[in-house]
């Protein structure tokens, strides 16, 4: 299977929580399906590609991992660090599975009506702890971006050859999120 995203792009897969203890461990909270697989890469970067933490070895802890890095540094610097966003480039992710994708991939894609007429891009994948969300934003200009559900219903069809999703009722959720369109109740 073909990549599907731009291979230079990073993708997070994890964030530093602050130094553990005074010899240089750092904490690491992973985002991989598998929290492991973190540390199936060589180098973890920063939001430029800057490289941040190489891992000499790890353990789990209660929802973090304590990292000892190859590259040590103080206690104050790791703390300093606390929350910066570690990421893989999207070339370095596994191939993924035939019927599969990376939820990463969708960014970017046009979006469009059942129809097939185009109206917009997703501008970002969310998830603020109730499911996949896509943000949508639209090619009018002047109109906002809103999101929508990323299930069956609402999003029936991914076509990445096209390089398009399938929005069902695009119309019912930009009309939600834009307080112009809202009546008064």
């Amino acid at each position: 299977m073909s990549d599907r995203s731009n291979p230079d792009r990073l993708i997070v897969v994890g964030a530093l929580s602050g130094a553990h203890g005074v010899r240089g461990d750092v904490r690491v909270r992973s985002f991989t399906a598998d929290p492991e697989a973190i540390f199936d890469f060589d180098q973890l970067l920063d939001e430029n590609g800057k490289p941040v933490l190489s891992v000499k070895s790890f353990k789990p802890a209660s929802d973090h991992f304590i990292v000892t890095p190859k590259t040590s540094r103080q206690k104050e610097e790791w703390d300093a660090m606390k929350g910066v966003k570690l990421h893989v480039s999207r070339a370095d992710l596994p191939s993924a599975d035939e019927d599969e994708f990376y939820v990463e991939d969708l960014v970017g894609l046009k979006t469009c009506h059942p129809d097939g007429t185009l109206f917009g891009h997703v501008k970002s994948v969310q998830n603020f702890g109730a499911g996949d969300l896509l943000e949508v934003a639209p090619d009018a200009s002047g109109e906002p971006a809103y999101f929508v559900p990323f299930t069956l219903k609402d999003v029936p069809d991914i076509d990445f050859d096209a390089r398009t999703v399938t929005i069902a009722e695009a119309q019912v959720w930009a009309d939600q999120s834009d307080p112009r369109k809202k009546s008064d109740v």
